[in-house]
């Protein structure tokens, strides 16, 4: 834990001339490749998957995809044979590490204004993203969430990025600190008992975002490393490297919002087009323009979400439709025979 303020004239800002933040600042994945050594991966496989330059990881302002950032944290779960790997890696990821963004939290006054200041440049640091404070009764609620229609597997992202940010409060809390809640969007995987046991507080699971829950009486507490000289000094740096927004096509964004949708039941072109700002009739168009229409685009996230979660075993068949916003165990067991030509459970015995 950091004991003092950080000292401006003692640190060297980077220099952002020119640079373009693609999708996810690579100070998101610092030690990633140390990382992935010690779970037994082999780095320059997992990178190359993931189409990722080891050079990118070299420079905390450069950047990644966030199509790629998300890849690569789940191949390295797959290759390494860690189910947890995003869990673990953000066990141990602390604030200074975060680069730009990590500062901006570390040299805010408290621990509540540490995490909003975080999660309003968040966007700064990481495009297609949702993050918000939300005032609850006792406490406050952080929530995460990508919105990026081109990830439907990102459950590795959430775990890391949940870890990030108890290690910021515990900066000023203590390394034993704890949440009163933490949430997942992701189904509970089959051992779910460790994340309870890594955050020490209850885990719920299919929850509509990532979430910490954080009670009001640690808000107050004084961020040891504040400092008011450097503070908008990290703003300013983080603000210059987002001249673009994101580039997500017409069809990438419908595809996010559907799959933020599927848990409340059948997805709605009205809802879908009011959260973008559009008419039914101007986001139908411009779906068209890019030869594809809503009904298709339900059936594609349906179909890749419905095998990704056939993958997990824990996962029973029969929780599966509803999770994928059927009414009816009957229809999604129609629509897998259809996009397949197998049962569920036959396509899980068979992969």
């Amino acid at each position: 834990m950091s004991n003092g303020n950080i000292n401006p004239t003692h640190m060297v800002l980077p220099n952002t001339a020119g640079t373009v933040n693609r999708g996810v600042l690579a100070a998101a994945a610092t030690g990633l490749d140390g990382f992935i050594r010690q779970m037994g991966g082999n780095t320059d496989t997992i990178l190359e998957r993931s189409q990722i330059d080891p050079e990118w990881l070299m420079q905390p302002t450069s950047s990644l995809t966030l199509v790629s950032y998300c890849e690569v944290l789940e191949q390295a779960a797959q290759a390494t044979g860690c189910d947890h790997f995003g869990l673990y890696y953000g066990k141990q990821f602390m604030p200074q590490q975060l680069g730009l963004l990590g500062y901006i939290g570390l040299c805010s006054p408290t621990v509540g204004e540490a995490i909003q200041n975080v999660a309003r440049c968040f966007h700064w640091h990481q495009h297609d993203t949702l993050t918000q404070w939300v005032e609850l009764k006792e406490a406050w609620r952080f929530d995460y969430q990508i919105r990026h229609g081109a990830i439907m597997a990102r459950r590795q992202d959430a775990e890391l990025t949940m870890g990030m940010i108890v290690n910021l409060v515990r900066q000023a809390a203590g390394m034993h600190w704890a949440p009163k809640e933490v949430h997942f969007e992701h189904p509970a995987p089959a051992d779910w008992h460790e994340h309870c046991k890594v955050f020490d507080a209850p885990v719920y699971f299919n929850q509509p975002f990532n979430s910490l829950v954080i009670a009001k009486n640690v808000l107050q507490r004084p961020m040891p490393s504040h400092d008011p000289l450097l503070l908008p000094l990290m703003f300013s740096a983080l603000s210059q490297l987002n001249t673009t927004t994101s580039c997500q096509s017409v069809t990438e964004q419908v595809s996010a919002h559907i799959q933020h949708q599927l848990m409340q039941g059948e997805p709605q072109l009205e809802h879908i087009a009011m959260q973008m700002g559009v008419s039914r009739m101007t986001l139908q168009r411009q779906l068209r323009q890019e030869e594809q229409s809503f009904r298709q685009l339900v059936e594609q996230v349906r179909c890749t979400m419905a095998k990704q979660y056939l993958q997990q075993d824990q996962l029973a068949i029969t929780d599966l439709g509803m999770m994928l916003g059927y009414s009816e165990t009957s229809a999604f067991s129609r629509a897998f025979r259809r996009w397949f030509g197998v049962s569920p459970s036959r396509y899980r015995r068979q992969s």
